[in-house]
């Protein structure tokens, strides 16, 4: 199978692609990125403009996208150039690699994820959410982890200590509220778009500890 990732230097992306190169299922990804990738026969990674995607790029045509970009509004500066990275990118990528022929889409979205929600995160999800399932994708997984564990390249505010908390406190969480994995998240991506599974679907919290 190809397979297009989208946010490959991130957390949760680095952990998709290397499991992707790992897997004799995946014969050809192709990652566009802003910064260079490490080579391997298997990976392609385009050098791109997320405001300027290629319209005709000959990759967007593949078996299945797993999307893991997002943002933080520290990095972002402005919910506007939040709700850039976070809603319009990944539904820029859905609607060419959809056009391209591409006819399976995971998503890394998160827990609250709620068009409706007073909370500006959740809401950008959430709609997001029901953008993509508007573009009629025949498979469509959204995963919907909670607080994320793993080595982040930048600190996020709160996130620190939530992390050392419930790390104590997991064993007797209910499952919903315990840390999930980077690894198990990007697991659940790699999947749900190898598997292309006909319908939409989510992955919660829950299934992601």
């Amino acid at each position: 199978m190809k397979l297009i990732l989208m946010g490959a230097t991130g957390l949760v992306g680095r952990e998709v692609l290397r499991l992707a190169l790992m897997d004799a299922r995946v014969t050809a990804i192709v990652a566009p990125v802003r910064k260079s990738l490490p080579g391997h026969p298997k990976l392609e990674a385009p050098r791109v403009d997320f405001d300027r995607l290629p319209l005709d790029a000959p990759w967007w045509q593949a078996d299945a996208v797993i999307c893991t970009l997002g943002t933080t509004m520290k990095v972002a500066g402005t919910r506007q150039a939040f709700w850039r990275v976070d809603h319009d990118y990944p539904l820029a990528a859905a609607r060419l690699a959809l056009a391209a022929g591409t006819r399976t889409y995971a998503l890394n979205s998160a827990a609250g994820a709620n068009a409706a929600s007073r909370f500006f995160y959740n809401r950008v999800k959430g709609e997001l959410e029901r953008d993509l399932e508007a573009l009629g994708f025949r498979s469509l997984t959204h995963v919907r982890p909670g607080l994320i564990g793993g080595e982040r390249d930048e600190a996020r505010a709160g996130e620190g200590a939530a992390l050392r908390l419930l790390r104590v406190l997991g064993p007797v969480l209910p499952r919903r509220w315990r840390i999930n994995p980077a690894p198990r998240i990007a697991s659940a991506l790699l999947e749900a778009a190898l598997a292309g599974a006909p319908g939409v679907h989510v992955v919660g919290p829950e299934q992601l500890a």
